[in-house]
């Protein structure tokens, strides 16, 4: 279908939030199936960081991608492949088989800051095309389909907990499960009022370590160590950590939140040395010298860590880690704060 009609008419613009976790990974299908009996789950945080999505018309039978950090791609529909960086975004038109389009890709977090950004933009692209389409957004299909369409991209079994994020925004813990004929994730918000979200933002901090992350080799090794069994037991763990992190911090009991999340960096750390990189690991240390806790996002490997911690001991922390972090180009501790929106469209 040529959209450019439509869009001479209207601009599309969409935007989505991006999510710092605890307890990710367990939102691939190989962990938690065979996990069932722990009810695993993944607690995420949208971050109004938002990415943003723009349709304007263009040549029939053709599709025009522009981003930030990338270089401008346009190309047939009829064009195979989707390798490159750009690859999910073109197999989203292709999947709904429209063309006549410029998509805009405007991301206010850091290129590869491992804070979700591809399955943002794959959200907020088909929430876009649904809109220029004039059918109804159900934040629950395009998370799904977001996720299959990454998967299929990527040639690998992907997680689910960015674009869940990313469609629904706020505070939840997501529990996975596979209900009566395919997979389901149950969604379950930790607070229950804005001003309690409020009083969280002023306990946790997020922190850019200039380095883009790299996670694909660590993703890969933490799966072939639970296929294996080597890691099993960790993972179960985890489950168990995630769990007991997400009611400390419903609870505000920011002591014990802290304590939980370093155990958990600590076992991600002994399975992947390397998923904290030097930055990370100094960001780390001084972190629990403060008496706070710190843990990479999505899967490290550089990009972004968040730490959370009693309130004067955040503030303490949030001007140590400028101070490590200034020196490093790019590198900065994070202006952000929860978004309790998922998709909106302008």
């Amino acid at each position: 279908m040529n959209l450019a009609p439509i869009l001479e008419k209207k601009q599309i613009q969409v935007c989505v939030p991006c999510r710092i976790d605890f307890g990710g990974t367990l939102d691939i299908s190989t962990f938690y199936l065979p996990l069932a009996g722990l009810k695993p789950a993944t607690l995420n945080l949208a971050l109004d960081m938002r990415t943003h999505v723009y349709l304007s018309p263009w040549e029939q039978g053709r599709i025009k991608i522009s981003s930030k950090g990338f270089d401008t791609i346009d190309r047939s529909l009829d064009e195979k492949g989707w390798d490159g960086p750009m690859g999910l975004m073109f197999a989203v038109f292709q999947y709904f088989n429209v063309h006549g389009v410029h998509l805009h890709i405007e991301s206010k977090s850091p290129v590869r800051s491992a804070l979700g950004g591809s399955s943002c933009a794959a959200v907020a692209i088909i929430a876009a095309v649904y809109t220029a389409l004039e059918k109804q957004i159900h934040p629950e299909h395009i998370a799904w389909l977001a996720h299959y369409l990454e998967g299929a991209v990527a040639g690998v079994v992907c997680g689910v907990q960015d674009q869940a994020s990313a469609a629904f925004g706020g505070v939840n813990l997501w529990e996975w499960t596979f209900g009566r004929n395919s997979p389901e994730f149950i969604r379950c918000p930790v607070f229950d009022s804005h001003e309690k979200i409020e009083k969280l933002n002023r306990h946790l901090i997020v922190a850019y370590c200039g380095i883009p992350h790299d996670s694909g080799d660590i993703n890969t090794r933490w799966v072939n160590d639970f296929k294996s069994g080597r890691a099993y037991d960790a993972f179960e763990c985890i489950t168990r950590l995630t769990r007991q992190f997400t009611s400390a911090l419903g609870a505000f009991s920011f002591k014990a939140a802290a304590q939980l999340m370093n155990q958990e960096t600590a076992i991600r750390c002994e399975m992947t040395p390397d998923v904290l990189d030097n930055t990370g690991k100094k960001l780390w240390e001084s972190a629990k010298a403060q008496g706070c806790g710190a843990r990479f996002t999505g899967a490290g490997g550089g990009g972004c860590l968040w730490a959370i911690g009693e309130e004067t001991d955040i503030d303490k922390l949030k001007t140590q880690w400028q101070n490590m972090l200034d020196p490093i180009d790019g590198a900065m501790v994070l202006d952000t704060a929860i978004d309790t929106m998922g998709i909106f469209v302008h």
